[in-house]
């Protein structure tokens, strides 16, 4: 029998905001343990919540970038469970009114487009952060207990289960970051916390609509590792399917280690959080004309620019996409291309040269001037100089930031160019290698490669081996 896989992936982002959800603590990152807490995110008796306005503008950006219905008004509830990470035996969330329902994200997947849909978007307060005395929660002796991340504005973007590959849902999580990276929501550093992700998995025999029983896997650190996992739970439940087993609801650990899930504890429903609605909060009415404010004011979204890119400038998929994910990069290409009309010259330089260029000296791309490209080109173009040296001349650029026509000047690096300068060379390293000439008249052309680099030796790499190539034959026939 043959199984399909439903996935349904449960992110947690948090929002970049200065201070938390429901009080005024830093949200800065990498503070001693226990000191961006005060008595409302601690859970302190006598204590309460503030809406930060900042936080729902943003939940809002976010919710109708992936195309979702924000409501006019949300609820926010108490989900109760008990765990050492949550300083009120609770968290402050969204349950029975969402801020957003629906939904959805393209993606691009095996050569097509296919739509994930989602089911909710809601805001909620993050929970504190566990330090183990392991590498994880499996065979720590202790935990200690750090509440600066207590508070912290969170959304949670709930997807149907479309998802059908850990590929698919690698794919889904790189275009969310990239679309959340574009909106300013979130910084989406999964390093350190800002982004996070558990999935949901079941099988089901090919055909059926109905949903099978569903593990929610956790602990999954990078996209390569959601990916690694989701593709080993679904072959782990498909052995336990096809050996006459059931699959029982639990949430499973995936130990990045050994690459595999552990199953930990049984999966709580709705039922077990006893959700009642927040006393301490009146409902969250947004006005419609804040809503349409920020839908009118998003910028332009990963997949337009993409599409927008490949048709204005005639560029592959692979440079879309990578001026597309790297937006400071095809901001550059893009401020370029207002002066220098040579689209696809101008794309090779900066997916490829520039690019190497400022890997490797770990200057950003907004420290380079792109009229200072446009230059180079054009001297190029002109024959001023020849290829070899606009790649040197690009790299003294980026190190130095001078212009190149002031470093040809400089550094006397104007192109080597006609009969009259380049014949005298010719002749002189044809008299200089009668061997090798010998070679080239039996018949062994790559003789002719030589004869080529000495003369542009000779130059100081400045002319073009075309010219001289076709000057060594004619000197050589004769």
């Amino acid at each position: 029998m043959k199984y399909e896989v439903a996935i349904g992936l449960e992110i947690h982002l948090e929002l970049q905001t200065k201070s938390k959800l429901f009080c005024g603590c830093s949200t800065t990152f990498g503070r001693e343990p226990n000191v961006n807490c005060c008595p409302i995110c601690l859970g302190l008796p006598g204590t309460l919540p503030v809406f930060n306005r900042r936080a729902i503008e943003l939940a809002v950006t976010a919710a109708i970038a992936l195309n979702s219905a924000v409501s006019d008004q949300s609820r926010f509830d108490r989900k109760n469970y008990h765990y050492p990470d949550l300083p009120k035996a609770y968290q402050i969330s969204q349950y029975e009114q969402p801020l957003a329902r629906g939904g959805f994200l393209e993606i691009e997947s095996e050569q097509s487009f296919k739509k994930i849909k989602l089911e909710r978007v809601h805001l909620e307060e993050e929970a504190g952060k566990l330090i183990h005395s392991g590498s994880s929660i499996l065979g720590s002796e202790y935990s200690l207990v750090d509440y600066n991340r207590a508070g912290i504005p969170l959304l949670e973007i709930v997807t149907a289960p479309d998802i059908r590959s850990g590929r698919e849902a690698r794919l889904f999580l790189e275009d969310l970051r990239l679309l959340l990276l574009y909106t300013g929501a979130s910084d989406c550093k999964m390093e350190e916390g800002s982004l996070r992700c558990d999935a949901n998995i079941s099988l089901r025999p090919s055909g059926l609509s109905s949903l099978g029983t569903k593990t929610e896997v956790k602990n999954m650190n990078s996209f390569r590792a959601v990916e690694t996992a989701l593709n080993f739970e679904a072959k782990r439940q498909e052995a336990i399917l096809k050996a006459g087993g059931s699959i029982a609801q639990e949430t499973c650990h995936w130990d990045e280690a050994k690459k595999e899930t552990i199953p930990l504890r049984g999966k709580e429903g709705s039922s077990d959080y006893r959700y009642f609605p927040e006393p301490d909060l009146l409902p969250l009415t947004l006005d419609r004309a804040l809503i349409q404010n920020i839908s009118e004011q998003l910028p332009e979204l990963p997949l337009q620019r993409r599409t927008r890119l490949k048709q204005q400038y005639g560029l592959e998929a692979g440079e879309a996409g990578l001026f597309t994910e790297n937006r400071a990069l095809g901001d550059f290409f893009e401020s370029a291309a207002e002066e220098y009309s040579n689209y696809r010259s101008l794309a090779k330089w900066v997916r490829g040269d520039l690019l190497y260029q400022i890997r490797e000296s770990g200057k950003p791309v907004e420290e380079i001037q792109p009229k200072q490209l446009i230059e180079l080109l054009t001297l190029l173009d002109q024959e001023t100089i020849n290829r070899p040296v606009a790649k040197e001349l690009l790299s003294e650029m980026v190190k130095s930031g001078k212009g190149p026509k002031e470093l040809v000047k400089e550094q006397g690096l104007e192109r080597v160019s006609g009969r009259e300068k380049l014949m005298p060379l010719v002749e002189r390293v044809v008299a200089e290698n009668p061997a090798v000439v010998e070679k080239y008249l039996q018949g062994k052309d790559k003789a002719i490669s030589f004869l080529v680099g000495r003369v542009m030796a000779l130059t100081g790499g400045r002319a073009d081996p075309g010219e001289i190539n076709k000057l060594l034959k004619e000197k050589i026939s004769q």
